[in-house]
């Protein structure tokens, strides 16, 4: 049996299915699309002959078990991907293959898109190998179908070869990552295991575990509107203290003017009228102290304008969404020792940085499991110009087992 059998047209079949996840919705799953998706998966892994496959009722995650294959005393190793896609069309997503890759511009269809390696380097990376692109018109659901496919993949070789040896090791595949949500409710004690790794990254050699802290700010802004003709000293403009807020920010600390390890301010919608008016950001920080600080001048700026505008004018709400994993992971870099060995093993060069976000494994550390991410191959995630190595996939694969093994020989 191949390694890599059937992988191919899988990934295909699970993009296929639309998935997304909705940020307005209060159930978990958020969406009955996901809820069937996942009970596709959950015959699946019956088929293939794991164990213990059960939906957790907390979280709707799909868990299921390999059991150990030696009798060596091994910590317990999960993998994780979820299952939802972003918000962009995802409805009658036609994937395209292109084998053997030239490396000149990839028509999206008979859309009017391209890939084109002036526009997106990124392809310059993957001349000779198969891509899975687009038809200009959808995303892809690389992010995280992807990571969905290598983890089977790898559980079903190993079921396949039990000359590999291997510790216990648990698959789980959850919902609503996109929105946010997906790891609020997860089940550390039914998941049950020492370490585990989200296979939810980029491009090959992706290691990550330091990630952004985050908070939501929602701003709900009342104003006093009348006629403009006899406004003077009498209206209160609620988009005007918006626009008053964002302009007490730090102009520098937003997204477009930062990188690496910078934080930011992101105003991401405002709407309203001259009588009420709301702002949405999110604030993103890697150091804790600077977070709180950003936090702290929402606080003070919704002060001043109150104190100038009259209490209760802004209302503020602050959540606290997820915190940088790597408070966690480095007081035992073990979990991300043996990941970077097996990449090592495979020739791979590890890419350890910064992510400017977040994964499920950034809640899911805090809960008990050190939990950094792996690659899994999407490029230009989100959107109608996501694509894939099948290249890279294969690679991934390789990695899961690598882990599994590696852990039986005590680096």
């Amino acid at each position: 049996m191949n390694k890599y059998d059937g992988m191919l047209d899988r990934f295909l079949k699970y993009v296929k299915i639309n998935t997304q996840s909705d940020e307005d919705s209060t159930r978990i799953p958020s969406t009955n699309c996901q809820v069937d998706f996942i009970n596709s998966l959950k015959q699946e892994l019956l088929s293939m002959g794991l164990k213990n496959v059960r939906v957790n009722s907390q979280s709707g995650y799909l868990f299921a078990d390999l059991t150990s294959n030696t009798s060596q005393s091994l910590p317990s190793i999960g993998f994780l991907a979820h299952v939802d896609t972003a918000d962009f069309n995802s409805e009658n997503i036609n994937p395209q293959v292109i084998k053997n890759y030239d490396g000149g511009v990839v028509n999206l269809g008979d859309s009017k898109f391209k890939l084109d390696p002036k526009v997106f380097s990124s392809l310059n990376k993957y001349v000779g190998q198969t891509l899975v692109t687009t038809d200009g018109n959808t995303l892809l659901g690389a992010d995280d179908k992807s990571g969905v496919t290598e983890i089977i993949t790898a559980m079903q070789y190993l079921i396949g070869h039990p000359e590999i040896k291997h510790g216990n090791i648990s698959v789980g595949f959850g919902p609503d990552e996109e929105i946010g949500t997906g790891a609020d409710n997860f089940d550390v004690k039914d998941f049950n295991v020492d370490m585990a790794y989200t296979v939810d990254g980029g491009p090959l050699g992706d290691l990550q575990y330091e990630t952004f802290n985050a908070a939501s700010a929602k701003l709900k802004i009342s104003g006093t509107d009348v006629h403009p003709a006899e406004a003077k000293g009498i209206m209160v403009n609620a988009l005007q203290i918006g626009i008053d807020f964002n302009n007490l920010l730090p102009e520098h600390d937003r997204p477009e003017n930062t990188e690496g390890r910078e934080g930011f301010f992101f105003l991401t919608d405002m709407s309203g009228t001259p009588d009420q008016a709301t702002l949405n950001y999110i604030i993103r920080d890697h150091d804790q102290e600077k977070f709180k600080n950003r936090k702290k001048l929402f606080k003070d700026i919704v002060n001043k304008l109150n104190a100038k505008y009259g209490d209760g004018r802004v209302n503020l709400v602050l959540k606290d969404q997820y915190y940088n994993m790597a408070e966690i992971i480095k007081k035992d870099m073990t979990v991300v020792d043996l990941a970077k060995q097996a990449m090592l093993n495979l020739d791979i060069t590890p890419n350890i940085f910064p992510v400017r976000g977040g994964t499920d494994g950034s809640k899911i550390s805090f809960m008990g499991i050190t939990t950094p991410n792996l690659f899994a191959g999407g490029e230009n995630m989100h959107g109608r110009f996501e694509y894939v190595s099948l290249q890279t996939m294969e690679k991934a694969v390789d990695l899961i087992i690598e882990i599994a093994n590696l852990n039986t020989k005590n680096i």
